[in-house]
């Protein structure tokens, strides 16, 4: 049972109810979860919708034993040992999962999900857990298939450019990795010290980069993956074009663990520029955000790698909470803009340049400009605005893609339509790709400002032609709010492919999709 922590996400206080759980027996060896304990199980009830446990089967001693054999070691069964995994990063959901399994290669994750296929036990697969919609830790007792041990470089290309790894690396290691050959990787997060390829690839992971290099559709080139049945497909190919058939990668990008879990991954990885700039520039206006963006696309053109803003209000909290200081006055927005290319002088006379028309036209009032790598890093503020919200008290988390000119439109409403019952409302995110983070604190959970922001925050982006996740994923906290994205049909014919790779529903179970028919 997912079970509220500082305060619950979605359920109804104090409609708690106790049912019967005949037959979920202490394992010896296996301590219990707390607030799993004994013969009788609470289960809350949700105000949306109610969520129960499917007719999964219970973890039993053989099992344990099973996967022990299987994988002596690497197999987790402590209650303080297993805590972690059961806890979301945000700390706001948790389950009650007795067990967490670490294989080291694909075929022990594929003797693992074959004996749960023919057992009909559920699996959470799990990377580096830093999802923030629910969707990397169990729901009720789900086993958890951790790939964390799943950590080998397989190979890299320098000709290239390709890297080919397994699921578990860690995305700053392969980063620092692929430095030390002259490139880097496609993607940059604020997790990244954390988070797992194989993660970033399941929840087709945006981030800082994307402006620049796309999205993880286009820069995965092939992937490992295991089906529900144990049974491994291959489709780890290095080449940057195949037209064969259908591009079954796609259906695991994005996926969630919902489809299969993913083993390894073939990457495209750019060159490391030789130069890198970034500037940090104070605007009065979010027009004057948008104007600013029009003309640095126009000015800085290739180069152009990031465009972030943010605003006052996100600012305050990291000079608050962090003790980190804005380089420019205050402003009630800013803009990170980064650029990187191969000549340093021709790449900063470009910024000059657009530096001094932002100036002069009046569409910045104040800016910084950073070339060395350590004033670069302290400069990236934009990375510890998630941070800083953590330490303002309960956080209401919303990732929206909208019509770029529409982007800021949705904080301003909020914030008349919250008034004083929310702590504060901020918005910031990656103006280019069109992708606002809306985040709302509060001193605590409150289920009434809850019902002020849902579902009026999903029908707004949805009347603009928006997007409710652009790329957090869904989880399972947003699963049953996709028709604000896709259209009927579009639902069902996921729920057709879900039930066609996965008929027994095992793999992540409750996450992503609403329950089919």
């Amino acid at each position: 049972v997912v079970f509220p922590m500082a305060a619950a996400v979605v359920w109804r206080r104090g409609a708690a109810w106790l049912r019967s759980c005949r037959g979920n027996r202490q394992l010896p060896g296996v301590p219990r979860a707390r607030g799993c304990a004994g013969s009788r199980e609470v289960v809350p009830t949700c105000e949306r919708y109610a969520v129960r446990r499917l007719p999964f089967a219970r973890l039993a001693e053989g099992d344990v034993a099973f996967f022990e054999r299987l994988m002596p070691g690497r197999v987790i069964t402590g209650e303080e040992e297993v805590k972690p995994f059961n806890v979301d990063w945000l700390k706001s959901v948790r389950g009650c999962s007795q067990l967490v399994l670490k294989p080291q290669t694909t075929a022990e994750v594929s003797q693992i999900l074959r004996y749960c296929h023919e057992k009909n036990l559920a699996v959470n697969p799990q990377g580096g857990n830093t999802g923030l919609v629910g969707g990397s830790v169990p729901v009720f007792d789900e086993i958890i298939l951790s790939t964390a041990l799943m950590n080998q470089v397989i190979s890299f290309d320098k000709v290239s450019g390709i890297l080919v790894c397994q699921a578990g690396c860690v995305l700053e290691r392969l980063s620092e990795y692929l430095e030390e050959q002259g490139f880097i990787m496609p993607l940059d997060l604020g997790a990244k010290g954390s988070c797992h390829i194989g993660g970033n690839v399941a929840t087709n992971a945006g981030g800082l980069r994307l402006l620049r290099y796309g999205s993880l559709r286009g820069t995965v080139l092939g992937l490992e993956v295991v089906l529900a049945d144990g049974s491994a497909l291959d489709c780890l190919t290095s080449l940057r074009k195949d037209n064969t058939g259908y591009d079954l990668k796609q259906l695991f990008i994005g996926s969630e663990g919902t489809l299969g879990v993913i083993t390894a991954v073939s990457i495209l990885c750019p060159q490391k520029p030789k130069a890198v700039n970034v500037a940090f520039l104070g605007c009065q206006s979010f027009a004057k955000v948008l104007e600013t963006f029009t003309t640095c696309r126009a000015m800085l053109g290739e180069i152009l790698s990031a465009y972030e803003f943010m605003d006052e209000k996100c600012m305050e909290l990291v000079e608050t909470h962090l003790k980190l200081s804005s380089p420019v006055a205050d402003s009630p927005f800013y803009v990170l803009i980064e650029t990187s290319g191969s000549n340093s002088t021709h790449d900063e006379e470009k910024l000059n340049n657009f530096l001094e028309r932002a100036m002069a036209s009046g569409l910045v009032t104040d800016g910084t400009v950073a070339t060395d790598e350590k004033k670069i890093k302290a400069s990236h503020l934009r990375e510890r605005i998630t941070e800083a919200l953590t330490h303002d008290g309960y956080v209401y988390k919303y990732d929206i893609s909208l019509p770029v000119g529409m982007l800021y439109d949705l904080v301003t409403d909020m914030r008349a339509r919250l008034g004083q019952s929310a702590k504060n409302v901020v918005g910031y995110g990656h103006l280019g790709d069109g992708n606002l983070h809306l985040n709302i604190t509060a001193e605590s959970y409150s289920h009434s400002l809850l019902d002020a922001i849902e579902p009026f925050v999903y029908e707004w982006t949805a009347r603009c032609s928006g997007s409710i996740s652009a790329e957090h994923g869904l989880g399972f906290k947003k699963r049953h709010f996709i028709q604000y994205s896709k259209p009927r049909q579009a639902v069902l014919l996921m729920q057709q492919f879900k039930a066609m790779l996965d008929p027994k529903g095992i793999l992540n179970p409750y996450k992503t999709l609403p329950s089919a028919p």
